[in-house]
């Protein structure tokens, strides 16, 4: 054997023990953090059970932790949800329409999806002290589920832009260019020939949009959302409360109980954000069956 063949066996076998260290070193840190995730929802699930049930769901807040509920949060989770949809998903799809199908190639449009993509990083907690000068100080919209959703739509509209336009970056160039040589015009080439094709990836970042927003507290603290509320919005300049903000002051106080119902509100939450999430990935699954 040679000097340099035994060279050769020796440093294959200083690179497998390399890789054994490296996949049990990244076994371990993702065993870890499987163990503290397991232990956290563990502990949440057994404070909290026992408050959950149909008068948990139907009873407002209450100075009396075993008579509060979370329905004023939960109708006003999803009256924001609903507005901040109505809001940003029109405007941030056909950003990404634009962008990618009609804009010219630029240093304008090169500075605009520069900013995109720094947005989608900014802290939630920005957008709260936008919101608060711009919607509630400045346009007087106050305290108010309005001026919550129009926050909130600031939030989602990178994160729906950035992945309407991976979904349209992802059609083949040659479905735009077939439809264009059959006489349609660009904007009927975008509308029955791209967009379908795209649409699974854009529902998708639709509803993980949504959910950040279902999920995000500190701009609404910053907005002013209230921790205490004793009737639904019926109005769009109705004050408003979600569940965040409602887990978030339980949590703050020092009764058990109201531990206990800050815990079964983290429940209801993350079955809201996991049924989210499983939308998304059933809506993606039969749009891409659809379209194939």
């Amino acid at each position: 054997m040679s000097i340099a063949t035994a060279e050769a066996i020796r440093w294959r076998a200083r690179e497998r023990r390399r890789e054994m260290i490296f996949q049990v070193v990244a076994a371990t840190m993702v065993l870890f953090a499987l163990t503290m995730l397991s232990v956290l929802l563990l502990k949440i699930l057994l404070d909290g059970y026992a408050r959950l049930g149909v008068s948990f769901l139907t009873e407002y807040a209450s100075r009396r932790p075993e008579q509060a509920g979370i329905k004023a949060a939960l109708v006003g989770s999803f009256y924001l949800m609903l507005l901040t949809a109505a809001m940003a998903v029109p405007i941030g799809v056909g950003a990404a329409i634009y962008l990618e199908e009609f804009a010219r190639r630029s240093r304008w449009t090169r500075l605009i999806e520069i900013n995109i993509t720094n947005l989608a990083g900014v802290p939630s907690v920005i957008y709260g002290l936008l919101g608060l000068q711009v919607f509630v100080r400045t346009l007087m919209m106050e305290r108010s589920l309005l001026a919550g959703a129009c926050t909130m739509a600031l939030l989602a509209l990178p994160v729906i832009i950035t992945a309407a336009r991976e979904g349209l970056r992802a059609v083949p160039r040659s479905l735009r260019e077939a439809s264009l040589a059959l006489g349609a015009t660009r904007w009927q080439t975008v509308r029955y020939a791209v967009l379908p094709v795209a649409m699974p990836t854009v529902l998708t970042g639709v509803i993980l949009s949504l959910s950040r927003v279902v999920g995000e507290t500190a701009p609404l603290l910053v907005v002013g959302a209230f921790a205490y509320i004793a009737a639904l919005p019926n109005s769009l300049f109705a004050p408003f409360t979600v569940l965040p903000v409602q887990i978030y002051d339980w949590i703050s106080r020092p009764q058990p109980g109201f531990h206990q119902n800050a815990a079964a509100g983290i429940i209801v939450l993350l079955l809201l954000l996991l049924s989210m999430n499983a939308l998304a990935i059933y809506m993606r699954y039969r749009l891409s069956t659809r379209a194939l």
